[in-house]
């Protein structure tokens, strides 16, 4: 090899292992980052007010894969989207969602905290959510405070059953929720339905934890602040894919990306899709 050649392949095999080329390495390219499901929390929370048409029109405008939702229940029985147990923080109303009617819930603005624009916007069914989205979107259904709904589980699922979303070879649908035993239902219920379980507690990111899950979820998402490389491995050595939430900041989704995380729920779609 005479020197020239010699000396360019030093420097060539320098510049491959040097700091500054693995970072470049490390980067994640634009093509990478699209395989990572990108999922809109509450809808683009960041621009619109949560759990409405508006916010989750939006978030399929931002070419979402997945828009979140909270499933409660009216005191009449109708299965409504909407995050916290009381109406007080995100309508002009107040009261818990389980002791208001469909009319007075459905009678809200839901919107006009986010700004005038969004003035009249109301809190949607979950009827309504499906049979809006279902085809343009995936639906990653949280049941919140499920133990505040006794059968919950049932109706939800009868309502997928209805249209036929109960099935893998239909559109794409979730359901997660930070009660285990209610997800233990969904997926006796639903077995053909992908489940996920909710978490912010360390405690559930034990060997022991994480193989309980793995019998009945298919999905492990835990807050991005427990998220490390190790717990991915494990999650995904147990046949789980992972999403973590919530993220608000750039930040937060790079650090994602970096963990090699399968899902990131965020309040800006536009933090994890470089499309827009």
């Amino acid at each position: 090899m005479n020197k020239k050649l010699l000396i360019g392949t030093g420097v060539a095999l320098s510049l491959l292992f040097s700091p500054i080329s693995q970072a470049f390495a490390e980067e994640p390219t634009i093509g990478e980052r699209k395989q990572v499901d990108n999922i809109a929390h509450r809808g683009a929370t960041g621009y619109a007010p949560e759990n409405t048409i508006a916010g989750f029109d939006l978030a399929v405008d931002m070419k979402a894969d997945y828009i979140e939702i909270d499933v409660q229940r009216s005191k009449d029985g109708e299965l409504v989207v909407i995050h916290d147990t009381s109406v007080d923080r995100t309508t002009d109303g107040t009261g818990k969602v389980g002791d208001l009617t469909f009319d007075y819930l459905r009678s809200l603005d839901a919107g006009s905290w986010k700004g005038e624009q969004f003035a009249g916007e109301p809190i949607p069914t979950f009827e309504e959510i499906l049979d809006r989205y279902h085809g343009k979107v995936g639906i990653l259904i949280e049941l919140k405070a499920p133990e505040l709904y006794p059968g919950i589980e049932e109706q939800v699922a009868d309502k997928l059953k209805e249209r036929n979303l109960d099935k893998p070879q239909n559109e794409k649908i979730i359901i997660q929720s930070f009660n285990f035993e209610s997800m233990k239902t969904m997926d006796q219920l639903l077995p053909k339905v992908p489940i996920g379980v909710l978490t912010s507690n360390r405690a559930d990111t034990t060997a022991e934890a994480l193989q309980e899950f793995s019998a009945y979820a298919d999905w492990f998402n835990p807050s991005y602040g427990i998220v490390t490389e190790e717990l991915v491995n494990q999650v995904h050595s147990l046949g789980m894919q992972i999403g973590s939430w919530t993220v608000r900041s750039q930040e937060a989704a790079d650090f994602l990306f970096e963990m090699e995380v399968d899902a990131i729920i965020t309040d800006y779609p536009d933090y994890v899709d470089p499309r827009n």
